[in-house]
């Protein structure tokens, strides 16, 4: 297709877009620290130390930090757990590694956690999109949660969305004590209620610290820049990739003229 003549000063068959910029983000992680986020994951650490969720959670979120600020260090961090509720652990919003550290010192278990409701997670969100929104910056919230029988409830207006809800469930597999089903069905739900752009969930049974660490790298993706979740087909397996056409019609020829 080409240009209208006199309405652009683009060349015949050249569009541009309009240049838009996409915010800056605040980041808020909110840790589950209910007693199954000890669970041991299926790796060991140095001198064959047991590596749990709660510290497979750090490492990945340390890695997610360092690598979103090497593509904008203008975004900016704070941190919160999730008990019964949700509690800040270091509130203010910081570009420094050093301030994930400070707050992961903060961190100590609930085991008493019995339940786990993210309603005063959402008012903590909603009060500081505000305030991002005032600084021309967005708000996201990075939910990690660890239980697999405790379902997670929330009381919100569902027509209010003010920030990006991303989930990352890390839970056991199926049994009499567990329904890590349920769990992600509710969780489903909290999203679709306060996600303002696309929010992703993300879960994994396997105990793998290497699941967690690509999901994280899938959060990288800025919510003004996804696509649906659904549209995700990353990462490919390379073992499951089927030849092109015309690397197929390649490889017949050679074996035609090494025949000949």
């Amino acid at each position: 297709m080409e240009g209208v003549e006199g309405q652009s000063s683009t060349p015949p068959g050249r569009y541009s877009f309009p240049p838009s910029r996409y915010s800056s983000e605040d980041i808020l992680f909110c840790i589950d620290v209910s007693s199954e986020s000890l669970a041991e994951m299926k790796v060991t650490g140095p001198s064959g130390r047991s590596i749990t969720r709660l510290d497979s959670i750090k490492q990945a979120i340390l890695v997610f930090i360092n690598a979103k600020l090497t593509i904008n260090p203008d975004h900016r961090f704070a941190f919160a757990s999730l008990g019964k509720s949700a509690s800040w652990l270091r509130k203010e919003f910081s570009s420094e590694v050093e301030s994930a550290m400070a707050a992961f010192r903060g961190l100590s278990v609930d085991s008493s956690s019995g339940h786990a409701d993210l309603t005063q997670l959402f008012r903590i969100a909603a009060h500081e999109a505000k305030k991002s929104r005032a600084q021309n910056r967005i708000l996201r919230v990075i939910l990690i949660y660890c239980r697999s029988s405790v379902q997670p409830q929330h009381q919100w207006t569902a027509n209010q969305k003010l920030f990006t809800l991303d989930v990352v469930c890390l839970h056991d597999k199926p049994g009499p004590d567990n329904c890590p089903q349920k769990v992600y069905d509710a969780l489903v739900d909290a999203l679709e209620n306060v996600t303002e752009y696309e929010g992703y969930i993300l879960e994994s049974g396997q105990g793998l610290s290497r699941v967690l660490f690509r999901h994280m790298c899938v959060l990288l993706s800025h919510p003004q820049q996804r696509c649906l979740q659904d549209n995700i087909d990353i990462p490919k397996s390379l073992m499951k990739k089927s030849p092109t056409a015309d690397s197929a019609t390649a490889v017949e020829e050679s074996v035609l003229v090494s025949s000949q």
